[in-house]
């Protein structure tokens, strides 16, 4: 693993980063059905760069699946240990979306809801995240706007518990090559075309479960991380 501080310069590069340039994916390079979900597209005035063909393996792209947990449609299920977020749909159906997650994603379990949700949303680091980190965070305490290099992406749903934020976030991305994969920072984000979707499926209010290494297991299976950094069975 690099060390500290070259994972606190890439950090700080991805948040000082311009807009992603529309570098990504020619037409030829992905089926018609992904290309409509993860092309390039303008949303609030700014440009989503298309998610390039090499980001888009099996667990990562937005596709339709069976279901095995207990929770109702409309749920909402995190797993961070499996990298993956469920929105059910029906009895034993749901939409997975990869994910990426950080250590923020891997600290919460248990149930929430859905208290508020932002269409390019601002940033501000907290005292604490400063007071930890102050050579990665004090340059923005005063905060960044919405839009690309925003590292909330173009989606944010917050999660709320006993009417408080719990400062659990379900977010895009401007890192597509993260989604799949466990960084250090972060909580739960998705390739921006997926925060856009989700966005649009779930209102505020919406149940969120979150899954423990322990359910992950149960109802995932094993898997493990290649060398590559992606999830795979074991």
């Amino acid at each position: 693993m690099a060390d500290r501080r070259s994972l606190l310069r890439g950090l700080a590069a991805t948040l000082l980063a311009p807009p992603l340039a529309a570098c990504a994916v020619g037409p030829a390079a992905l089926s018609s059905e992904v290309a409509r979900h993860y092309g390039a597209l303008q949303d609030g005035g700014f440009r989503v760069a298309a998610v390039p063909a090499a980001y888009l393996g099996g667990r990562n792209r937005r596709v339709s699946v069976a279901y095995t947990g207990p929770e109702p449609a409309g749920t909402l299920v995190v797993d961070p240990f499996a990298r993956v977020l469920y929105l059910v749909t029906g009895p034993a159906a749901a939409l997975r979306y990869g994910v990426a997650v950080g250590w923020e994603g891997r600290n919460f379990t248990g149930e929430g809801v859905i208290g508020r949700k932002a269409h390019w949303p601002p940033w501000r680091p907290t005292a604490n995240m400063i007071r930890q980190d102050p050579e990665l965070y004090a340059p923005y305490a005063a905060g960044l706007p919405g839009g690309p290099p925003n590292p909330l992406g173009a989606r944010a749903l917050y999660l709320f518990r006993g009417g408080r934020d719990t400062f659990f976030r379900i977010h895009g991305t401007q890192e597509a090559s993260a989604v799949g994969k466990a960084t250090v920072a972060g909580c739960i984000r998705l390739f921006n075309q997926d925060a856009i979707d989700l966005h649009d499926r779930v209102p505020v209010g919406t149940r969120v479960r979150v899954r423990d290494a322990a359910e992950s297991a149960r109802l995932e299976g094993r898997l493990l991380e290649g060398r590559d950094g992606y999830l795979q069975d074991a």
